[in-house]
């Protein structure tokens, strides 16, 4: 066939539709995915791009084209009385308006565009689809999707969960459509069950749910739990005119219909809606990933029919996927301000959580050597919350021919001197050889005015590089001895804003003991260690003084830590600058330092997402002030973690491991 794609691009079709295949087949027909749906969808949106760009290279036998999985061998074979479907996804508020306005073109044509455009909008549940025959109201049949034509009797198993009416409460004919899923509460529980007997753990609920409804043990579905949800009829003796009356002819007839299904009259309350259960959809106990939008009304809906394999008249309209896929373009290394390594991946930019990212963390050579990650490898991208995006594997099927694993380089430019660098002994992070390099530097004035220490209003990253580079600050006190006449030298800044920044760097002179610790940038030490250090000493000159064997005396810090400490405040250098520093501030007290309420003693918290009222640091602070600790990661030790809006990993965590979760409102009574 000829084609007037490049190569390339005919390569990378064929390869995307290998692994594409290949993947399917583990999560539809052996419920064994190996990748999550998040990475799965965008897979197929790479290929949907690619068939878009060169029509002439979309077969029969393209993943786009189908809707399922073959059927399972163990089981007996159905033959759907009506054809199944699968919904078009949407990714975002410009698709939807465009599907929404290939519905109003087919309108016209099909003559139905004087009837009000309404839509019946659905949480989309993340189990397996069923197909439900009743007879005078008898359950006879229940069946899987499959491959849309023919699909799994499994009326054994549904027969065992308590959502599906054996009888309805009408003796009618139907065949309805529905989910079953299992709730994450009970994958907790089946996953402690299988990690006790030594088997693997299932990856999702849906996973769980899917396993479950195929077990050839009626029993052993029961002890499942499974629950269900019905939401289409596909044939009754008579069928509701609107897709709302379909959801209420079911609960009549005793189906269990999931209760937050909301009828719009325009896209703008759909956005709202879909962007209500994007914040919400964690707080239930069961997964989601998006919502489906059908046209209420069943007039229009006929009038529009199908495509290939999807309705017109509905689409899917999915969450902000927090794994994709993405190419791996390059790797760079940063410098830290303790003038630690971290190389970090540079991509072909992609949209993440909501956000377009083009760069993610790779943490350190062990890591690129775990995930044997490398250039132009096709890899998993995840961003969860307000976490930074995490490589987490690499899709092999799609590694290019002759590619070489990473080499660590010996040199960093960046590092200054030489650009030399070392493993850091008995640690899994390189540093510079030289400490002193002009990044490193950079990068220590931008965490010593950042919000966590001296928090200087007004003296962000690209105004403290623009002092370094004029020679206006070479040490953290000389910040403090700038003049306005030394800030009118410098572009961009006029009479307002000099003025602006000498009243930040004014107001910033006032700070606690542990926010000055933290803000040296010793290594090995940051916000939860200055304050551990700050609450045993007290003041900055019993620190000076203390042992190393005073600081590994302190809960929370090791031999490690305690070292470097020690170290640090024995150089003349380091002492000369707090000297220095201490000419120009003032160290004031500190409720959690100084002693306040014992309410929260013992206890340690971990904030995750946003608060409704409540700033994440003025929360820590209000734990600290209140005798308790504040962790940043969760582990069996945490005592609470306080969850707001968009909460990520943290919260699964918790979940994972039991971990009680409370919300803004709980926290505040307790520190009341």
């Amino acid at each position: 066939m000829k084609t007037s794609a490049p190569k390339q691009a005919v390569e990378r079709l064929n390869q995307l539709k290998n692994a594409i295949n290949k993947h399917r087949e583990l999560y539809h027909t052996k419920d064994a995915p190996e990748i999550s749906d998040e990475a799965y969808d965008s897979l197929m949106r790479e290929l949907e791009e690619i068939e878009a760009k060169y029509p002439e290279l979309k077969a029969d036998d393209s993943p786009t084209a189908r809707v399922g999985g073959e059927p399972l061998k163990e089981f007996k074979k159905v033959r759907h009385e009506v054809a199944q479907w699968s919904f078009d996804d949407v990714f975002d508020a410009g698709e939807l308006r465009k599907w929404e306005e290939r519905v109003q073109n087919f309108m016209r044509k099909s003559g139905v565009e004087d009837e009000p455009l309404e839509y019946c909008c659905e949480l989309k549940i993340d189990g397996l689809k069923v197909i439900m025959t009743y007879e005078k109201g008898k359950l006879i049949q229940a069946a899987t999707r499959g491959d849309g034509t023919v699909g799994e009797d499994v009326t054994h198993n549904i027969r065992t969960i308590h959502a599906i009416p054996l009888t309805l409460k009408k003796p009618t004919d139907l065949i309805a459509v529905g989910e079953v899923w299992m709730s994450t509460t009970d994958l907790e529980r089946v996953n402690k069950e299988r990690a006790a007997a030594g088997e693997p753990l299932y990856a999702n609920t849906r996973n769980l749910a899917a396993g479950s409804l195929r077990q050839l043990d009626p029993k052993k579905t029961a002890m499942r739990n499974l629950n269900s949800f019905a939401y289409d009829i596909d044939r009754a003796e008579k069928v509701p005119p609107t897709q709302s009356g379909e959801l209420d002819l079911l609960k009549e007839l005793g189906f269990s219909v999931n209760p937050h299904a909301k009828v719009c009259t325009s896209l703008d309350e759909v956005q709202e809606y879909y962007e209500g259960w994007t914040k919400k959809r964690h707080d239930l106990d069961y997964g989601l990933d998006g919502i489906v939008i059908k046209i209420n009304s069943r007039r229009i809906q006929e009038a529009l029919g199908y495509t290939g394999k999807s309705p017109r008249w509905g689409v899917a309209y999915k969450f902000p996927a927090e794994q994709v896929t993405t190419i791996l373009e390059d790797i760079v290394f940063q410098v830290g301000r303790t003038g630690v390594i971290t190389p970090v991946a540079v991509m072909k930019p992609v949209v993440v959580a909501g956000s377009t990212v083009s760069r993610a963390t790779l943490h350190n050579e062990d890591e690129i050597r775990r995930l044997d990650v490398r250039l132009g490898d096709t890899v998993i991208l995840q961003k969860s919350g307000d976490v930074i995006p995490d490589i987490i594997s690499v899709v092999q099927e799609l590694r290019p021919k002759n590619s070489k694993p990473f080499k660590w380089p010996s040199h960093v430019p960046a590092c200054g001197g030489d650009g030399a660098i070392e493993r850091v002994p008995g640690e899994a992070a390189w540093r510079c050889v030289s400490r002193d390099s002009f990044e490193q530097i950079k990068r220590r004035f931008h965490y010593f005015t950042s919000k966590r220490c001296f928090d200087i209003d007004g003296l962000g990253p690209q105004t403290l590089d623009q002092l370094i580079d004029a020679g206006l600050i070479a040490t953290f006190d000389d910040i403090f001895t700038l003049k306005k006449g030394d800030l009118l030298a410098l572009p961009r800044f006029a009479e307002l804003s000099a003025d602006n920044l000498i009243k930040g760097i004014n107001e910033a002179r006032r700070v606690t003991l542990p926010r000055l610790l933290a803000s040296l940038s010793i290594p090995q030490v940051g916000e939860e260690t200055a304050y551990d250090i700050a609450r045993h000493f007290k003041t900055i000159e019993k620190i000076q003084a203390a042992s190393r064997a005073e600081f590994e005396s302190i809960h929370g810090v090791g031999e490690k830590v305690a070292l470097s400490i020690s170290e640090w405040f024995a150089g003349k250098d380091n002492r000369e600058l707090v000297k220095n520093l201490l000419k120009q501030v003032e160290i004031i007290e500190d409720a959690a330092v100084s002693g306040g309420s014992k309410k929260l003693e013992g206890m340690t918290f971990v904030f995750t997402g946003s608060l409704p009222t409540l700033e994440r640091e003025e929360g820590q602070r209000l734990v600290r002030v209140n005798g308790g600790d504040v962790s940043g990661s969760v582990s069996k030790k945490t005592s609470y973690v306080v969850a707001g809006d968009e909460a990520g990993s943290k919260l699964d965590k918790a979940r994972e491991l039991g971990v009680k979760i409370i919300g803004e409102e709980e926290f505040l009574k307790m520190v009341k």
